[in-house]
């Protein structure tokens, strides 16, 4: 299961990068794609703003883009390769504070929805989106444990303050590519 991580912020204070790349591990075994291939990219605003304008010509910053490398024209040739996640941390630290949780467990939702959007899912309909949180919420679920088993902690239930993340950047609308 490789598990590339990029860190392109220096502001990722409460995060470790083992730890990521271990809970991105555990998402991928819980969608039994353990030999998928994954990078992730965590950064600043200024750089997903450049790459959200850059890709979806959109001229903000939002939390997480999905660069999936198997669809398009020559999708059939990435192979084990997903594609890549990319994460703004000062994006991810506003929303754990609005929500109340912390900017691990935010980073997490927003991998998880990331990995989601490499795979296909979509949340284009009220169903799609129940369907997309509840597998992101799983995906989170299994990241967890494994992070919790690693340390020799019991396996204690996840609360997420409001169920699924919200989007607080109000771009919640089907992304397209990437998405």
């Amino acid at each position: 299961m490789p598990v590339r991580l990029v860190v392109d912020e220096r502001s990722i204070a409460g995060l470790a990068r083992r730890d990521v790349v271990r809970r991105a591990g555990a998402m991928l075994a819980a969608l039994q794609m353990p030999d998928a291939e994954l990078s992730i990219v965590l950064t600043g605003d200024d750089q997903i703003r450049k790459l959200n304008r850059m890709y979806r010509k959109k001229d903000r910053a939002t939390d997480v883009l999905a660069f999936a490398q198997r669809e398009g024209e020559l999708g059939e040739l990435a192979g084990a390769l997903l594609g890549d996640v990319v994460v703004s941390v000062p994006t991810a630290r506003r929303q754990a504070a609005a929500a109340g949780r912390d900017v691990r467990s935010e980073v997490m939702q927003l991998l998880a929805h990331g990995l989601l959007h490499l795979l296909g899912w979509d949340h284009d309909t009220p169903a799609a989106d129940r369907r997309m949180r509840r597998e992101t919420d799983r995906l989170c679920a299994a990241a967890d444990a494994a992070s919790r088993a690693r340390d020799g902690k019991a396996a204690a239930p996840r609360s997420v303050k409001g169920g699924s993340r919200r989007r607080a950047n109000g771009d919640s609308s089907r992304r397209g590519a990437p998405r």
